[in-house]
């Protein structure tokens, strides 16, 4: 008999459900009588009857991953924030980068790969993802593992350039093997796990900076802007957790807290010769759960998976926030007005605060063609706004002061409005780039499947 198996906390005698859609296990019950001799005088019954049952899972899983895709690709921006994540310099050309974004990477050919460069043998793949691991050896075995053509040669110059740098870092911070975890590396599970060479690349940088402070300036030739002043810190993801998962219903990826503070010089007008707008958004960790695979019988192309995601909460001020404020990741910050226009004897300041948040978590649904494809899905929060800058200038507060004193000056406040109005556009795309360049996405996350597997069964009673 064909039936739905569900585990949870649910009474185990309640578990299975007969003739339930879609099935995912199977009971088979035995039934016979036998004679009785000796029993019979007892019993006053010849025979007795005998029954045995017994209940078959199938094993559901996926392989999904979170984070946030570049639009586009800026080679200058990523060499300056993944060369300071490595402690190097890199000097890559987007078309680098795009071959790093199309390489495709066989997860546990990249592990066995790694595990040769380390030098551990007769290892399991949780032993060695829980080993420290030199970030050289990683880009090593991320290009002996199928990285090919300009991604190798891309791979090559990372590797050139790390050289000397004996940073380590812990791939269990990044990856969960799941149930194959107890696996010896070599052993390939029948599930698929491809990824993209420069998400692990990316991800990699990010472990090897730790929360240490990333501090550069830009010059993305954005409108409107003249300089651009950027620090970045990114937080450690919750514990246990992990970017890359194969589970069960149940199991979950999480992206990392980022926090970003980019002093944004904006050209001038008339008597206001420039805005120095300081920016401080703080992206905390976004959720992806494994609702549910639902495994096709005896068509596998009409197999699904569901996921349950939550992009992390955005908190975002116009204000004096510190770098102290950047790197205490145990509180919030709640900065003061910050001066935006120095005239001298008139000063203008500003504040100004949005939040973007999610209430519950948005059901994304895979098919089968989206899952071979591992097609990248967006979510964005229920407050999600096209433009961050656009709401913290509905929310600015300004006030003029000349000298010790606050006083009204007619037209100025309005000037320097409209000074960041026409920028608007600008900042929205220099804090979106920044932030998708570290794997975040503002109010938003992408999502994706990249396999399943449906054919492993095992006795559960």
């Amino acid at each position: 008999m064909l039936q739905r198996r569900t585990t949870s906390l649910v009474a185990a005698a309640k578990r299975f459900t007969a003739g339930a859609t879609p099935a995912n296990a199977v009971r088979v019950t035995m039934q016979t009588k036998t004679p009785l001799f000796f029993g019979k005088v007892l019993t006053g019954d010849p025979y007795i009857n005998l029954r045995v049952s017994s209940v078959a899972s199938t094993t559901q899983l996926a392989t999904f991953a979170i984070g946030s895709r570049l639009a586009s690709l800026n080679g200058g921006l990523l060499n300056q924030l993944l060369g300071q994540m490595l402690g190097t310099s890199l000097s890559l050309s987007a078309m680098d980068y795009q071959a790093l974004a199309d390489a495709k990477v066989n997860l546990f050919d990249f592990m066995s790969a790694l595990a040769t460069r380390a030098n551990l043998t007769g290892v399991s793949y949780d032993s060695l993802l829980q080993s420290n691991l030199k970030v050289t050896d990683i880009i090593a075995a991320l290009q002996a593992s199928g990285a090919t053509g300009a991604a190798s040669s891309a791979l090559s110059n990372v590797g050139s350039s790390l050289a000397g740098v004996t940073t380590k870092v812990t791939l269990g911070d990044l990856i969960d093997a799941g149930p194959y975890g107890d696996m010896l590396v070599g052993q390939q599970p029948k599930v698929g796990v491809d990824l993209d060479a420069l998400d692990l690349l990316s991800a990699t940088a990010q472990l090897a900076n730790g929360t240490h402070q990333i501090a550069t300036s830009l010059n993305l030739g954005l409108p409107g802007i003249a300089a651009v002043s950027l620090q970045v810190t990114v937080g450690e993801r919750p514990v246990g957790s992990s970017w890359i998962t194969i589970g069960q219903a149940g199991a979950s990826v999480h992206t990392a807290q980022t926090r970003i503070l980019a002093t944004v010089q904006l050209i001038g007008s008339g008597s206001v010769a420039a805005v120095n707008l300081p920016i401080y958004v703080e992206v905390a960790a976004g959720t992806a759960t494994l609702n549910n695979v639902s495994c096709g019988y005896p068509d596998i192309a009409s197999s699904t998976a569901q996921l349950g995601v939550s992009p992390g909460i955005v908190d975002a001020w116009i204000g004096g926030v510190t770098s102290a404020d950047m790197t205490n990741f145990t509180t919030k910050p709640n900065p003061p007005a910050a001066t935006i226009v120095d005239l001298g004897a008139i000063k203008v300041t500003g504040r100004a605060h949005v939040t973007m948040a999610n209430t519950a978590p948005t059901n994304v649904n895979f098919s089968y063609a989206d899952i071979q494809a591992q097609t990248r899905k967006t979510v964005n929060t229920t407050s999600f706004t096209s433009s961050l800058t656009g709401s913290l200038l509905g929310d600015l507060s300004l006030s003029v002061q000349l000298g010790p004193l606050a006083l009204p000056i007619p037209g100025l406040g309005p000037q320097v409005v409209s000074i960041i109005s026409g920028a608007t556009g600008s900042i929205d795309t220099l804090l979106n780039t920044v932030l998708q360049t570290l794997g975040v996405g503002l109010g938003q996350a992408d999502v994706w499947v990249a396999g399943i597997r449906c054919d492993g069964a095992v006795l559960v009673n």
